[in-house]
């Protein structure tokens, strides 16, 4: 239930907020985007989308891209990769035509679709879908454009503020926010304050927000 607190006498409903920090081109954060929106829903949650660059967030907390890890390390990526696509039921390409590709356009898209009053979150989930199980390669501007498009968004209007400075400004400012806060994975969730990384904690997510 939602928390109260005493205002000049009066009961004041808190509204319970999930900041949601991920990497655009995650497949962890794909696999847990449509889960995340029904924890959202079943416990009246609002969610704050901020997609965040990778590479920065790597360089400052010591993260290694995919292909520059061990062998055993690699190897079970591919075998979680599989293993929650399935319990998601979830289509994944474990190694996508398209990855890995550079994010500050698809990380503004985001906060442009915000901004325009449209839907983050399904625009999130539509850009990381078609990285992960269709093949889309999300750093083109024109498959941006598509995807705003596909999404219901005013692909014109979106892609053209995405790629305004203010949009690379503010991908710049959530990301060191999130580093600030301890984020150095992706998909990450805060709740009143309590990491949780992963897409594989979203029940105690729920948990906690209950």
């Amino acid at each position: 239930m939602p928390r109260t607190e005493r205002v000049k006498g009066q009961a004041r409903t808190m509204a319970k907020t999930i900041d949601y920090y991920f990497f655009t081109i995650s497949p962890f954060a794909y696999l847990g985007s449509a889960e995340l929106e029904r924890v959202a829903q079943d416990t009246g949650a609002r969610i704050n989308v901020r997609p965040i660059q990778v590479k920065t967030v790597f360089q400052e907390t010591g993260g290694v891209p995919p292909a520059q890890r061990p062998q055993p390390r690699q190897d079970y990526r591919f075998v979680e990769l599989d293993r929650w696509s399935q319990a998601r039921g979830l289509p994944l390409t474990k190694q996508p035509a398209h990855f890995p590709v550079p994010d500050l356009l698809s990380c503004a898209a985001i906060y442009a679709a915000e901004e325009q009053g449209g839907d983050p979150l399904r625009l999130a989930h539509a850009i990381l879908k078609a990285c992960w199980a269709e093949e889309r390669d999300v750093f083109d501007r024109e498959t941006l454009h598509a995807i705003a498009g596909e999404t219901g968004h005013d692909a014109d209007a979106l892609i053209q503020t995405a790629e305004g400075r203010p949009m690379a400004q503010k991908v710049e400012q959530m990301t060191g926010e999130a580093i600030d806060r301890g984020v150095f994975g992706s998909p990450w969730y805060i709740v009143d304050g309590e990491p949780f990384w992963g897409q594989d904690r979203l029940d105690m997510v729920a948990r906690k927000l209950d």
